[in-house]
Order: C-alpha cells, then sequence, then structure tokens
C-alpha cells in the first residue's frame, strides 16, 4: 500500500523495524496515524468512564473532586503516557507492553506482565460492556422492558460482545472506521453536553469547583465508606480520573497495524491522554455546575448524573445526548475488543499460552486479522460477565471485587515495562531510542513519577470499600510465581532476541507468503 502521505519507502521501513524484532508482517498495516488516536480515544471514552464513574468526584470531596481531582488524575495518568512513549516508539510491536517487558527485563517480567495485562483487558471488556448495560437499562430500557436483572445484563452483553467481534473479525480497516467515527461523536456528544449543562443549570457558581465538601458515607450515597480525613478522601476522588484515563495502550497494541508505527503510536498515546484529559474536565465541570442541589446530588450516590439531567433538561434533548453516549459506549467496547485480541495473539505467537498459541497466533488470509484471539477474548469476556452477575464472595458480587481489581492490574502492567525501561535504557538491552523519543534525563524522571503514581494508584484501589483487591493482586502474584517456577521458566522462550532473530527469516517469510504479504 502507497500513497502521497505512505510510500513504498515508509511501508519497507515499517516492516524491516518488525522484521528486525523477529516478527512477520501478517496483520494489515492500514491504520493512519489518527485512526491510532482514535482507538485509544474510544477506549478511554470519557462518555463511559467519566459518566459511569462520576459519582466518585462528587461523593468524596464534592465539587473539588471534579474541578482539581480530574486534573490531578489525569497529570498521574499523563506521566504513564509521556513513559510508554519513549519505549513505543523504540519497539513498535503488537502486544506491546508483554514485549517491552521481556525485551528490557527479561522473560518473567515479559510473562507477569502479559498475563497481567491480558486479565486487566479482558475484565475492562467486562466492566465497559456491563456499564453499558446498566447505562442501556436505566436510559432506554423501559422501553424494552429492560431492568438490568442479572439475566439480562448477560444477555446484553454477550450480544454486544457478539457484535464488537464480528467487527473485529471482518478486517482492521472496518476497526478503524467505527473508531474513527467514535471519536467524532465523543467530541460533539461531550461538546453537546457541556452546552446543555450549562445552558439548563439552574444557576453557575463556578466555586463549586474548587470547593471542598465532605460527602462521605450517606452523605454521599454511601460511594465511600463515612471518614473525617479529608485528604484520604481526595485520594479517592482521583479513582474517577484515573479509571477514565486508560487504554491508550491500545495504540501500542496496534502498532503493527499503523503506518510510519515508530512515529505516529507515541504522538497517538499522548494526543489520545491529552484531548482525553482536557474535554474530560470540561465534561465533568459542566455537570458539576448543573447539579441544582450539591447535597441532594451527593446524597443520590451513583444515581446522580442521571438524576441531575432528569432535573434540569427536557426529555427530548436528554434521550438524544443519550443515545450519543450509548454509541459511543458501545464503541468503547469494540476498541477494547481489538485491545485484547492483539495482546492475546502478541503474547501466543512467542508460545505464551499453553497447548493454545499455534490457534490463537494464526491470523485470516483474508481479512488479515487475528480471529481466533478476537473470539476466545470474546468469549473470555462472556464467561466473566457471566460469574461476576451470579458469583459473589463474602456476600460481595464479584464484578464489584474484580472491576477495582482490574485497575490494578491494567497499571502494574504499565507500570513493570516502564520500570524496566527507566533501568535499561541506555544499556546493551537499549542502547538507541525511537524516533520520537525525550532527552533521558526527561524520560527517566517521568518514568519515576510514573512510579510513584502507580503507588497512589495501588494505595486508593485497595481502600475499602474495595479492600478485597489487595488479597486479590498478591493471591494472583503467589499463584503467577507457583506457575512460573513450576513450569513456565522451562518451557516459555519469550520473544526472539539476538541471534534468535536471524533465525526467524525462513519463517517469517512464510507466514508473510501464507497471508498474501508481500515484504
Amino acid at each position: 500500500m502507497a500513497s502521497e502521505d505512505y510510500t513504498d519507502k515508509d511501508a519497507h521501513e515499517d516492516i524491516k523495524v518488525l522484521h528486525g524484532m523477529g516478527y512477520a508482517q501478517e496483520l494489515s498495516r492500514s491504520m493512519s496515524k489518527f485512526s491510532n488516536f482514535a482507538i485509544s480515544f474510544s477506549i478511554i471514552c470519557i462518555l463511559s468512564g467519566g459518566i459511569n464513574s462520576f459519582a466518585q468526584a462528587i461523593g468524596s470531596v464534592g465539587g473539588a473532586g471534579a474541578g482539581i481531582g480530574w486534573i490531578v488524575g489525569c497529570l498521574i495518568s499523563g506521566m504513564f503516557a509521556l513513559a510508554m512513549a519513549q519505549i513505543a516508539s523504540a519497539f513498535p510491536t503488537a502486544g506491546g507492553l508483554y514485549h517491552w517487558g521481556s525485551i528490557l527485563g527479561g522473560r518473567f517480567i515479559g510473562w507477569l506482565t502479559a498475563w497481567m495485562n491480558l486479565l486487566g483487558l479482558i475484565t475492562v471488556l467486562g466492566a465497559i460492556n456491563i456499564g453499558t448495560a446498566f447505562f442501556f437499562a436505566g436510559t432506554f430500557g423501559s422501553m424494552f422492558g429492560f431492568t438490568g436483572t442479572a439475566g439480562e445484563v448477560v444477555g446484553f452483553v454477550a450480544v454486544i460482545t457478539v457484535a464488537q467481534a464480528l467487527f473485529n473479525h471482518l478486517g482492521i480497516k472496518v476497526t478503524a472506521m467505527l473508531t474513527d467515527i467514535s471519536g467524532y461523536i465523543i467530541f460533539a456528544a461531550t461538546a453537546a453536553l457541556v452546552l446543555a449543562c450549562l445552558f439548563y443549570a439552574p444557576a453557575i457558581d463556578i466555586s463549586r469547583l474548587w470547593t471542598f465538601t465532605n460527602y462521605s458515607g450517606e452523605a454521599g450515597g454511601n460511594v465511600f465508606p463515612q471518614t473525617d480525613n479529608m485528604g484520604y478522601l481526595f485520594l479517592l476522588c482521583l479513582l474517577l480520573p484515573v479509571y477514565t484515563i486508560t487504554g491508550y495502550d491500545a495504540s501500542a497494541h496496534t502498532s503493527e497495524e499503523t503506518v510510519k508505527a515508530a512515529h505516529s503510536v507515541p504522538r497517538s498515546i499522548i494526543s489520545a491522554v491529552v484531548w482525553s484529559s482536557l474535554i474530560g474536565w470540561i465534561m465533568v465541570c459542566a455537570i458539576t455546575l448543573a447539579i441544582p442541589d450539591m447535597a441532594v446530588a451527593a446524597s443520590q450516590g451513583w444515581s446522580m448524573f442521571f438524576l441531575t439531567l432528569d432535573a434540569i433538561m427536557p426529555a427530548g434533548l436528554k434521550n438524544v445526548l443519550y443515545f450519543a453516549i450509548l454509541i459511543s459506549q458501545l464503541l468503547c467496547g469494540l476498541a477494547t475488543v481489538t485491545s485484547a485480541s492483539r495482546m492475546l495473539f502478541a503474547f501466543s505467537r512467542d508460545g505464551g499460552i499453553p497447548g493454545a498459541s499455534t490457534a490463537l497466533a494464526k491470523v485470516s488470509p483474508k481479512y488479515r486479522t487475528p480471529v481466533n484471539a478476537i473470539w476466545t477474548a470474546a468469549v473470555l469476556e462472556i464467561l466473566y460477565v457471566f460469574a461476576a452477575q451470579f458469583v459473589s464472595v463474602g456476600g460481595t458480587n464479584l464484578y464489584t471485587i474484580v472491576v477495582n481489581s482490574t485497575l490494578v492490574f491494567l497499571f502494574l502492567s504499565f507500570a513493570i515495562p516502564l520500570t524496566c525501561g527507566m533501568l535499561a535504557y541506555g544499556t546493551d538491552k537499549w542502547k538507541t531510542p525511537g524516533p520520537w523519543a525525550m532527552p533521558a534525563g526527561l524520560y527517566k524522571l517521568i518514568s519515576a513519577l510514573s512510579i510513584v503514581g502507580m503507588l497512589i494508584i495501588f494505595y486508593i484501589a485497595i481502600q475499602p470499600p474495595n479492600d478485597k483487591v489487595l488479597w486479590i493482586v498478591l493471591g494472583f502474584i503467589a499463584l503467577a510465581l507457583v506457575i512460573w517456577f513450576a513450569f513456565e521458566n522451562r518451557r516459555f522462550a519469550g520473544p526472539p532476541i539476538g541471534a534468535e532473530v536471524e533465525k526467524r527469516r525462513a519463517s517469517i517469510a512464510a507466514a508473510e507468503a501464507a497471508v498474501g504479504q508481500r515484504s
């Protein structure tokens, strides 16, 4: 494929970089720079996490949770994005995090990163689609007799997940087209929501955005337990932006399908975080300013966003906004299927899934997508959603436990390779930076700040009512250690490094010939 912006020389350079890391160009390299940005922007989807988790801002420290907390949380995510961009430019492969961990830290680091990232991606896909099901129940569900029972949620999620997987199956061009559309919908719907909130707000009290009020316990609808520690509550309000501004690793996962990946991917990661942070801040501030009575809204807990719009907006306008938000959430799930399947594909082609790697690493010659990995990710998510709705542990719904663990697993899968990158930069493991690179000192400072951010995220993610998260994470790490030393240490070779890359020349040529790729 060649165009004015993407020449044969560019295509040859992309393939050369991929061959240099020991991999074949099996996937279709047809994503533009904008599409690579749009897939991360769609997964971040401020109209999903920013709305479904909005109560965490107000139900902690009041309006300051939106006006100030959002900024602080986005700065934490921004440190991760900058550090990730530096590595993504140097090693632009599908399943980037796993590959980075392996090259920069070693086989075990890569293997552990892969399982954490896969677990995080499958469960976050479930969380996104469950959130979409509940959003549908609270907006249009009554028209269809959909009330959001456990069985209805499982059925709804199964249907939309199959549709999301089908679109992914049909090729990256289809997926990219839909996520491009999603990007425009998010921009337009957020702008309409902001303007409507400000126009119909009973009064505008800008001081709300920096006013701290203790809404823990009953006063905040029990979003967080009662406490008098405002500093602690402020840390908890960061869960809203940190949970929302994640998923930008999707740009790295689709590196092998993106033109000029070493240049495009790092810029897309940063752009997706910057735009989502800025537009998201404007959105949560507008919603906060539109609330008729802060104390009443806080006491409504998780329902405060919907009840606020019910109180101030005409039904017709509200339903149009709800429809746009629903479409954005559906496409957010679609983009997450893309990210999860590429991670599963990349890990499998290096033998990471015992007994199933060969099948999961296959690429369809017709669609140039890892179809088995796509459908496996979809099935795993549906099974998780079924368990999440019908299984409880110690009286707590499994979904509530796992969705908070997801945040830790995702950010740990970011932090581990970023820490390895900081330590390996300039050594034999990473001698040459990619074409997008910060100065060494600045890069290491940003990486160190992202590690501090990880400590903050870990602390707030395991606080009540999410205190079971700590034991889940520790249990998973303990199980991983047992499996590694008992089995995987002897079996798993990891990605090709050094002489192993040269040995793969014949298999690379065969793999590319099988899907019709011309090198």
